[in-house]
């Protein structure tokens, strides 16, 4: 059913708290996972049980420190001996789907609530944007100024976002149980939301008039523009490579193995990587020194990259999580 959740007073994120709020108090779920604001202004993942502790959720903050299907793998991976909700990113919903599929995650007990997503910016680049005022609502006008653009001129809106989603082709929720569907909405007077009859049914709600394509309308056009950015990314790339080979590229590598801990599906008990098979006796650094005249340090990097290449490359879901925590840079 699609149904319509009011907006008063042209605050769109008390209406999707209110939304939310209903779901705990109608126990269509047991907990809620979604982004919460903390005292000091950042934005983190919380199991919320309480309906009254929404009152500092934000999924419409325009920021990600972690991919958030890592948190649902987490707590669904077993019997949670409860019907866990989900708010979550299109880019979050395509990475839980690849873990279901790896069994690192279970779909039976999880109600997964998609949201439209007009970008995402770095953490201390969300942080200084919020350092002058660390409201609600400072923070919600962020994401509001962010989606305004977006809906006017959807290149005005890329340069500070992050790499990931300035080259996004799937902005939008899909596969979700309930679909909050921000794009196209006039976002003044409702928002409208997706949701299965029985759920609708249960919080009372009534169905409302199909989607006249505004949303479509506004999916192709960001879609165009960001595959279009990356076109220009990957032409880029590739004369990179051409130039400095594969080596240059990743030259600033100290194999941190950042990129592997962010990644929501990295998932592997016992990682190569991180076995005795790389810890290296001090002598063989100095042998292969001798040999080679030089060798570089940290040892393995392109290795490494190779081997998660080829491991992780089909199951990528593009939320660029690993450039976003890469101390070198890498992209």
């Amino acid at each position: 059913m699609r149904a319509i959740v009011a907006i008063e007073n042209n605050d769109p994120l008390t209406a999707i708290r209110g939304f939310l709020k209903r779901l705990l108090e109608a126990g269509v779920v047991d907990a809620l996972l979604v982004p919460v604001e903390a005292q000091a202004g950042s934005v983190t993942p919380m199991l919320v049980a309480d309906p009254d502790r929404l009152d500092a959720a934000n999924p419409l903050a325009p920021v990600m420190g972690i991919n958030a299907a890592r948190v649902v793998s987490r707590v669904t991976v077993h019997d949670p001996q409860a019907r866990i909700g989900a708010v979550l990113r299109p880019c979050e919903l395509r990475a839980l789907i690849e873990l279901v599929k790896l069994k690192q995650a279970r779909s039976d007990a999880l109600l997964t609530i998609g949201v439209d997503c007009a970008g995402t910016y770095d953490v201390a680049d969300y942080a200084a944007k919020t350092q002058q005022a660390r409201t609600s609502q400072a923070q919600d006008q962020l994401w509001l100024d962010l989606y305004d653009r977006l809906s006017a001129d959807a290149s005005a809106s890329n340069a500070a976002l992050r790499d990931a989603c300035q080259m996004c082709e799937k902005p939008h929720a899909q596969a979700a149980d309930v679909t909050i569907e921000l794009f196209g909405a006039d976002l003044s007077t409702g928002i409208p939301i997706t949701l299965p009859d029985e759920v609708a049914e249960t919080l009372g709600l009534s169905p409302a008039a199909a989607d006249d394509d505004t949303r479509a309308a506004m999916v192709d056009k960001v879609v165009a523009e960001r595959t279009q950015v990356r076109d220009a990314r990957l032409g880029e790339m590739r004369q990179r490579l051409k130039e400095e080979g594969i080596e240059g590229v990743f030259a600033a590598c100290v194999r941190c193995h950042n990129c592997m801990t962010v990644c929501p599906i990295c998932y592997c008990k016992t990682c190569l990587f991180q076995s005795p098979l790389y810890e290296h006796e001090p002598a063989q650094y100095v042998r292969w020194a001798q040999s080679k005249g030089a060798y570089r340090m940290m040892a393995d990097t392109m290795l490494f990259h190779l081997t998660r290449l080829n491991h992780m490359a089909l199951s990528c879901v593009g939320c660029g999580m690993c450039t976003s925590d890469c101390p070198g840079g890498c992209p």
